[in-house]
């Protein structure tokens, strides 16, 4: 008599092993760091507060319009030093302006400082790194020898000398111009520390054996370093530029509040907290807010930086 449970020559015990071999299949296929990082970090609640954090500052950076009705400029002299209200959220400064408008729309400029600083950092520290951990010897030590130098200087003593050296007295840069400036000046202080991670990076990546294989088999040298060398070697510059990129926004306020970074016409919280600094026994609210949302900002990128670390390092888990 005829099983019912066959059909077609395959029985139910055979479907059934066939079903366990394929969860075997997937509850043992190699994962991948990316995707081992990601599992670790979406139950980690630091990590799930600094990404909505930065998600929110970046959607006020890219569309203020959407958290303030005012512009940045809005200014009204008869409400000149009130507090917070209904109709200014964090209050009007000594001249009138918004507070709460000019926070929102300031988020750009100081966001837009700390991304490209980093980016150039980033840029320069990695091909300087790589090329010097790569080739080694004599390349190497006059790298390093140029990054020390770099490294050496004070950044603050650093950053007012190349800024006051590219604005001559009574020069009125443009808003782009000032931004650019800013941007070098942290990028030419701070690629060092990207340059000897890469470079720590490569020279451990290059002894390994799928380099040599390269090697051995006749790849060029853009090939091995683009293809296999770079890789396996930028996580850690990464997440060097994700701690980084918020100590440049809070390096943007410092250099604001000395004179010498972004300045007018340009709004940033760096310039709020500059305007702010001599009226803050009598108007605590016009230095108070700027400077709480660069913690903030801060503070979240540290964070974040902090998770992806540790997500990234094997020796974590």
């Amino acid at each position: 008599m005829t099983d019912p449970n066959v059909a077609g020559g395959v029985s139910s015990v055979d479907v059934a092993s066939a079903g366990v071999a394929d969860d075997s299949a997937v509850a043992h296929k190699p994962r991948s760091l990316g995707g081992d990082a990601w599992r670790m970090l979406r139950k980690r609640p630091s990590f799930i507060i600094s990404a909505v954090i930065i998600a929110l500052v970046v959607l006020i950076a890219i569309a203020p319009d959407l958290f303030s009705s005012r512009p940045a400029g809005f200014s009204d002299l008869l409400h000149a030093n009130e507090g917070p209200s209904a109709d200014a959220w964090f209050g009007y400064d000594n001249q009138g302006y918004d507070v709460y408008a000019r926070t929102i729309h300031g988020a750009r400029a100081s966001l837009l400082v700390g991304v490209f600083a980093t980016i150039l950092t980033i840029l320069i520290g990695s091909v300087v790194g790589i090329v010097a951990g790569y080739y080694g010897r004599l390349v190497d030590s006059l790298f390093s020898r140029v990054g020390d130098i770099f490294a050496a200087l004070p950044f603050v003593l650093g950053a007012i000398v190349i800024l006051t050296t590219f604005n001559a007295p009574g020069s009125n840069p443009g808003v782009v111009t000032i931004i650019v400036q800013v941007v070098v000046s942290i990028a030419a202080l701070s690629w060092p520390v990207a340059m000897r991670i890469m470079r720590s990076a490569t020279l451990v990546a290059k002894q390994l054996d799928y380099v040599k294989a390269a090697r051995g088999l006749g790849a060029s040298t853009p090939r091995i370093v683009f293809r296999h060398l770079l890789p396996n070697t930028v996580a850690p510059v990464l997440v060097y530029g994700t701690i980084a990129l918020g100590a440049f926004i809070g390096a943007e306020a410092t250099l604001a509040y000395l004179g010498v970074g972004v300045r007018p016409p340009v709004v940033s919280w760096g310039v709020m907290i500059s305007d702010a600094r001599d009226y803050f026994r009598v108007n605590p609210h016009m230095l108070l807010f700027p400077a709480g949302f660069v913690t903030i900002t801060v503070l979240a990128f540290v964070m974040l930086g902090d998770g992806i670390r540790d997500a990234l390092d094997p020796k974590a888990r």
